[in-house]
């Protein structure tokens, strides 16, 4: 490997340097000027407060990386109990189901609907990707385990097996507990990032290893925070009065029983040697060794729990009482209290894991915390998303791709809650009725369009052209239907009485074909013998060019044959117009290129004229008041008596 300059293993290799430098800082550079004037700006504002504009009193002189390396490892000590407490809580069967039903939702698809869609106008990077995600990721099958893995530490990290030809081949899990994310490293790049791999010995660089986090919580910084990690602190204290109401109902739970026991005239201080007798003869049973013939007072199993023995003297008698277990052990409340708020921080609406309390809920209830519950997946799968497009990015640049081709590309999961569609649809729907309803006197469309869609002047204005353009089109798909029922129509013959009908009939079976037109007279008279005497035609028999000659549709003129002249490609142009049909069009860049003039208008940008229509107005009104003075004249001119030769009226 150390000789192939190529392989991005090689840390020697230019693509790997490349791709270091890539994800080390912006992925496509972009110049604004825009930003550099308001960052002017902003210094500019607080010139009298700093000795200089770029601030050189706050960045630090120095460069020490054992500064950090107590904090780093405080961090490091706290994410390895976070993850410890994480495996713990995966044992209870309310958190489990919960990463599941997680990791369900992000990764639904159905047979009409795939998981992942990708956006992307360039048909060949859109292929590219689809056998990316499809065929070497696999992601119908492991994405459900990634987004799991995500949820439960709130960190995943995947090594990229990145080849020089075939860019991404393979992805390897990395287990999240031996992995560290080092930022900062370098003091000159801020976005230089790394990965280690400790229990492996391995340094990875950015672009080597996808980083599934879940951000939003700047407490664990620069990893994600679990969707558990609100629930700890209640799961301990649930694990904790779980196991205090269970040993309550062991030793409380069972029947006890009371022995009063006559000690008669025993002296006091005989009386506890005598119940101490008396317990062992009862509680504890002889078994004589056959061999040794000893005595063994072996414990009697049957007496699990301590019974309690109590003296008495005088009138009394011995006597055995039965003593009430405990009375609490059905009272759960403080349970149920503990257990509502475990589903509360783990965010998994009660109806979804509990088939007990909780489970029959108002629809319309449901109905919002399914919709809530929906933006949570959402929010989740965009951190998915990032990483994936990262992939994606890495294994374009690995193929050759470059530029904006790197990053011309979207991808999106499906939405997990249909009743969230059908609000957001609903949505949609008062506003375009709202919208038709306003245009009726009150307020201009553009405004509507402005105010209530949000659009804004170049989308109003791309929004107008594409009407104009489906208008046209509808207008020549109605053009083609009228010209084709005028003529006797296609969809007649096709689809209409003509195929079932009298005229279908007429046409393919009837008397056309087997009555008197092929099976009659008619082929066979004297015509059909005209036909077979006749010689056949040759190609010697056509006229010569120049000469005058007919055929059957100049009927009965004349006409001189043309010739080449002094094109060499005439005889072709008139035998490719001949094949045409008479529809053979001219090489001009309309024809060869259609809807080139369009994109050239296109090409200095979108823009909008924003005139008065007065001088409009103007133009009609002085071209009417024209037309009418000259109407005017013309009915003057008419009225004057005419005069004669004499010039008498």
């Amino acid at each position: 490997m150390a000789d192939n300059t190529r392989n991005p293993r090689n840390p020697q290799s230019g693509l790997f340097n490349r791709l270091t430098r890539l994800f080390s800082g912006p992925i496509v550079n972009r110049r604004t000027q825009t930003y550099r004037q308001q960052r002017r700006r902003q210094l500019n504002k607080y010139k009298k407060q700093f000795y200089s504009t770029s601030g050189l009193q706050f960045k630090k002189s120095t460069y020490n990386p054992f500064d950090v390396m107590q904090t780093n490892q405080i961090s490091n000590q706290n994410r390895a109990e976070r993850y410890m407490d994480f495996d713990q809580m995966e044992y209870t069967p309310e958190i489990a189901s919960s990463l599941d039903i997680y990791a369900d939702e992000m990764t639904t698809y159905s047979q009409i609907q795939d998981m992942l869609k990708i956006n992307c106008s360039n048909d060949e990077i859109k292929t590219i990707l689809s056998s990316l995600y499809s065929n070497v990721l696999n992601l119908q099958f492991n994405l459900f385990g990634w987004c799991r893995t995500m949820c439960k530490y709130g960190d995943f990290f995947l090594y990229l097996d990145i080849d020089e030809e075939e860019g991404v081949k393979t992805v390897i899990g990395l287990p999240p507990q031996e992995v560290e994310r080092m930022e900062g490293e370098d003091p000159t790049n801020p976005n230089y990032i790394q990965f280690q791999w400790n229990s492996g010995g391995l340094t990875f660089e950015n672009w080597q290893v996808a980083h599934f986090r879940i951000l939003g919580n700047d407490k664990y910084s620069p990893y994600g925070t679990s969707v558990l990690e609100p629930a700890r602190r209640i799961w301990r204290q649930l694990t904790l009065l779980e196991d205090a109401m269970m040993s309550y109902r062991i030793v409380r739970s069972p029947e006890r029983r009371v022995f009063y026991i006559d000690v008669g005239n025993i002296a006091p201080q005989d009386v506890e040697q005598y119940m101490q007798r008396i317990m062992t003869q009862m509680k504890r049973n002889q078994v004589v060794d056959a061999q040794t013939g000893r005595v063994d007072l072996r414990y009697n199993p049957l007496s699990v729990e301590e019974d309690y023995f109590m003296p008495v003297r005088g009138d009394s008698s011995s006597k055995i009482e039965s003593l009430p277990g405990g009375t609490f052990t059905g009272d759960i409340d403080d349970v149920k209290y503990l257990r509502d708020k475990l589903f509360s921080a783990l965010k998994v609406p009660q109806s979804y894991l509990s088939r007990g309390e909780g489970a029959d809920e108002d629809k319309s209830t449901l109905a919002q915390k399914d919709i809530r519950f929906a933006r949570t997946i959402q929010r989740l799968q965009r951190s998915v998303l990032s990483e994936i497009e990262k992939i994606g990015t890495v294994h374009l640049y690995t193929l050759g791709f470059r530029g904006d081709d790197l990053v011309n590309f979207s991808l999106s999961l499906n939405n997990p809650s249909k009743i969230a569609e059908l609000q957001e649809l609903e949505h949609w729907r008062t506003k375009f009725d709202v919208a038709a309803g306003a245009t009726e006197g009150f307020f201009s469309k553009r405004w509507l369009a402005t105010n209530l869609f949000g659009l804004s002047d170049d989308e109003i204005i791309r929004m107008q052209r594409e009407m104009f353009f489906d208008r046209k089109f509808d207008a020549q798909l109605n053009a083609v239907g009228e010209a084709v029922e005028s003529e006797g129509g296609m969809g007649g013959d096709f689809g209409g009485d003509d195929i079932g009908g009298d005229d279908f009939d007429d046409d393919l079976g009837g008397d056309d074909l087997g009555g008197d037109d092929l099976g009659g007279d008619d082929l066979g008279d004297d015509e059909d013998e005209t036909l077979l005497v006749a010689p056949p035609g040759r190609r010697s028999d056509k006229a010569a060019i120049g000469e005058f000659t007919t055929t059957p549709k100049s009927k009965g003129k004349r006409y001189k044959k043309r010739g080449q002249g002094g094109h060499k490609a005439a005889a072709r142009n008139y035998s490719m117009d001949a094949h045409a049909g008479g529809h053979k069009r001219s090489t001009t860049t309309g024809n060869t290129v259609p809807g080139l003039d369009g994109l050239k208008t296109l090409a200095n940008g979108i823009f909008e004229e924003k005139g008065t229509n007065y001088k409009k107005d103007e133009k009609k009104i002085l071209l009417a008041s024209h037309e009418l003075r000259r109407f005017a004249e013309s009915l003057v001119s008419s009225e004057k008596p005419e005069k004669d030769e004499n010039g008498k009226a």
